[in-house]
């Protein structure tokens, strides 16, 4: 159930309108990495973790709509750095639209140039946003990363959490309006806390890679190909031990072509860099699948289902 409260989660304002920065602001309510995405996108992947993992569902209903807030804050600013225009717009009577501006606070010049780069943003708007990005391609269900595993969608919002905080950032540095720099800044700032959040649950997960079940082929699983001209460049990426609590270590190959001919195209490559076994990753897969079945599982029933579970009096 939503409620709509009429106050913003942030105070948003603007000093004055500015067509093209509300026009750049479009990126953040109908882009790709904007806010309507964020907000469905933690939207979809509720429903399917709501069994297995009551507590991250609760977690992406109440980001999903805290990022619903967010578009309205979105919306509401775009709406008030085209104040002026919308009214203009609709006095149809009254003919030309630059003509009627006089010495407004809305330069000519500024609804010009927003309506020669993206006129469908005025045309068809008439003063408010719309769900496109700054160059009013539409929004489209394919931003939305679903993947029914919780592992990889928590992975999908820290990306997402992290592209939106730098598109915010870039915001920043197009607009000198104080007002319009603070509500970027709360914004740009709640996706860090997203980020945390999201950061925090996944860490709750034990284990939670790789991704999914199955464990991979030990003999790749681990092997870095220098497949690059030039001094090799050696790191943690593709030295020493991994990032894993298993033991296992990079196998560096430093002649990818010889390497693939001598093993007969790897089909004899031997398992190296291991503490594992074939068998161990089989067991392991096996008890993998049977705990995450099981939470999916969980609460299943035969007969009638019912999302809610309304409390219901015999006297009544």
């Amino acid at each position: 159930m939503f409620q709509h409260i009429k106050e913003l989660q942030f105070d948003a304002r603007v000093s004055q309108p500015d067509p093209r920065v509300a026009r750049m602001l479009l990126d953040q309510f109908g882009g790709g990495n904007g806010e309507l995405k964020a907000a469905m996108q933690y939207f979809v992947q509720a429903f399917s973790c709501r069994r297995p993992y009551p507590d991250k569902y609760d977690l992406l209903m109440d980001v999903a709509t805290e990022e619903f807030s967010h578009l309205e804050i979105v919306g509401a600013t775009i709406t008030m750095l085209l104040d002026g225009v919308n009214g203009q717009l609709k006095d149809a009577a009254e003919g030309n639209l630059v003509a009627q501006m006089g010495n407004g606070s809305v330069k000519k010049g500024d609804v010009i140039g927003l309506a020669m780069d993206n006129p469908r943003f005025l045309t068809e708007s008439a003063g408010g946003p719309m769900p496109t990005d700054a160059n009013g391609v539409p929004w489209s269900g394919s931003f939305v990363n679903a993947n029914g595993d919780l592992t990889v969608d928590l992975r999908s919002n820290i990306a997402a959490e992290s592209r939106a905080k730098i598109v915010y950032e870039h915001l920043l540095q197009f607009t000198d309006d104080p007002y319009v720099q603070d509500t970027l800044r709360f914004l740009m700032t709640r996706e860090i806390a997203h980020f945390q959040q999201f950061s925090a649950a996944l860490a709750t997960i034990e284990p939670n890679f790789p991704p999914g079940i199955l464990q991979g082929d030990l003999r790749f699983t681990h092997t870095y190909y220098n497949l690059s001209n030039g001094d090799e460049q050696r790191g943690p990426w593709n030295k020493g031990k991994g990032p894993w609590e298993k033991g296992e270590q990079w196998e560096y190959v430093e002649d990818p072509a010889t390497f693939i001919e001598q093993t007969a195209g790897q089909t004899e490559k031997p398992i190296q860099g291991h503490q594992r076994d074939e068998k161990t990753v089989k067991k392991t897969e096996r008890e993998l699948a049977a705990e995450r079945s099981g939470e999916v599982m969980q609460g299943a029933s035969d007969g009638e289902l019912a999302w809610s579970d309304y409390s219901t009096s015999d006297d009544a």
